[in-house]
């Protein structure tokens, strides 16, 4: 078996030393013992950081990510997870071409003014119902 000190190990994945302790601490990956006062892990480290890395480019929250281990530290990733998350980016998706594309407008916008720009209008309109830029009704939900 091979095994990868914590500064081999932060080099190959391209996280600092503190990134891995805090991953430790959350149950994230194991060291496996110890050579002097380092760390040191069994070298399926990196691909288990790896997959800690794509989740958290996908959004995942680092609990979300646990859960996605099995005790064993084998990958049990949640499909339904992963399909709520993607519709969660489909929404943020939207909601940022929405606010892009009205920016875009704006930018351009032949009116003298803004506020008598029909589509600048509407923009506000959205806006102010939630349906972009994230506003929450009162009962905490986001708007979608």
């Amino acid at each position: 078996m091979t095994s990868l000190d914590i500064a081999e190990v932060a080099q190959q994945a391209g996280v600092p030393a503190s990134t891995l302790r805090y991953y430790e601490e959350k149950g994230l990956i194991a060291s496996i013992g110890r050579r002097g006062m380092r760390r040191v892990f069994d070298a399926g480290v990196l691909e288990r950081l790896a997959l800690i890395a794509l989740g958290r480019a996908a959004g995942f929250s680092l609990d979300d990510i646990a859960q996605m281990f099995s005790p064993q530290g084998q990958p049990r990733i949640d499909r339904q997870m992963l399909a709520a998350k993607v519709d969660e980016l489909d929404r943020t998706i939207r909601k940022l071409t929405a606010m892009r594309d009205g920016l875009r407008h704006a930018a351009v916008c032949p009116a003298p003014s803004h506020m008598e720009c029909p589509t600048f209008r509407r923009i506000l309109r959205a806006a102010a119902s939630g349906a972009i830029g994230g506003r929450k009704h009162a009962h905490g939900l986001p708007t979608d």
